[in-house]
């Protein structure tokens, strides 16, 4: 999808970090509603305005912010210190400068993982949660994305693949890792570009040259979202296998609401399944023609969704 110019922010500022890390925040909507934080996919994304569509601005006070490593905040596309638990202790910090005693977290994709690990790590501070493209970081998730998803798009798989060798083929997130991490700068993009020119061309229902253009757009974010992806799912999000699913008795009373696109094939159904199986007083919603961008049908459920939510946060 095309992401519309950003909007002005009401406020915006940088929160100083571990290891040289300057993070990027912006505040939007009524500074006096409900706080409500967005976070970003990828991981490495950064903002997408196109969040705020899924939230009504008059009532809520939006926080987005981009993660390590991404988009404006610096060292750009840097993997130091850069784990879930760094970034759950950034978003706790980014709370604390706001004053928000509580507030809502909402989170698609790789959103979805930090605001499940956020809100396992600190439920007190979380009035309600908004998931959406679940992923929770498993060995299967990872393989699907690097290997199993040939099953659906064979043809872009294997211009994928082409870039590495054929002995390294079993193992593309091993071998792009390598490149991506590569001091030589032309190694380095050229395997940024390839791996998301893949990861555009498989995340709409139709085929949408304009969304491969706009992911492709700005070097300094294909390199970024790239190499933090890589790095992420070679570690599977520095988490135990089965964690976040193993830790819902902590928010099992947050009031929550799942969301998912059936035909998803970055982020299959099957996951948001076992994550609403695991917590069945989460709502759950599915959105049938879509894929993993935030379409129309999608945008109008994660609005729906934020509105009950509102209505039943305390905020």
């Amino acid at each position: 999808m095309k992401q519309q110019e950003p909007p002005a922010p009401v406020r915006s500022l940088t929160v100083s970090r571990d290891h040289g890390h300057v993070l990027h925040v912006e505040s939007h909507g009524n500074q006096a509603g409900i706080p409500t934080v967005i976070l970003h996919g990828g991981p490495g994304a950064g903002i997408s305005y196109r969040q705020l569509q899924t939230v009504d601005l008059a009532r809520h006070q939006v926080i987005l912010f981009d993660q390590r490593g991404s988009g404006k905040s610096t060292p750009t596309a840097s993997l130091e210190a850069n784990t879930t638990a760094h970034l759950v202790g950034d978003l706790e910090a980014i709370r604390e400068q706001f004053g928000f005693e509580k507030w809502i977290v909402a989170g698609g994709s790789w959103g979805s993982t930090l605001a499940l690990a956020y809100a396992q790590k600190h439920p007190d501070r979380v009035a309600a949660l908004r998931l959406y493209g679940i992923f929770l970081a498993s060995r299967e998730e990872v393989d699907w994305w690097f290997q199993g998803i040939s099953t659906a798009y064979p043809d872009y798989w294997e211009d994928f693949a082409a870039h590495v060798t054929p002995a390294e083929r079993g193992d593309l997130c091993a071998a792009y890792h390598q490149r991506l991490t590569s001091n030589d700068n032309e190694t380095s993009m050229s395997a940024s570009y390839a791996l998301r020119l893949f990861s555009a061309r498989t995340q709409t229902l139709e085929p949408s040259e304009t969304h491969v253009h706009d992911v492709l757009a700005a070097p300094e974010k294909v390199l970024a979202v790239a190499r933090l992806f890589t790095h992420y799912c070679r570690n599977r999000a520095f988490m135990r296998s089965g964690e976040l699913l193993q830790g819902i008795d902590r928010i099992r009373h947050i009031p929550a609401e799942i969301v998912q696109a059936r035909y998803d094939m970055v982020t299959p159904m099957r996951t948001a399944w076992a994550l609403h199986r695991a917590w069945p007083e989460a709502g759950f919603r599915i959105v049938t023609l879509s894929n993993h961008t935030c379409s129309e049908p999608m945008l109008a459920e994660l609005r729906a969704a934020m509105d009950r939510l509102g209505a039943l946060s305390g905020l």
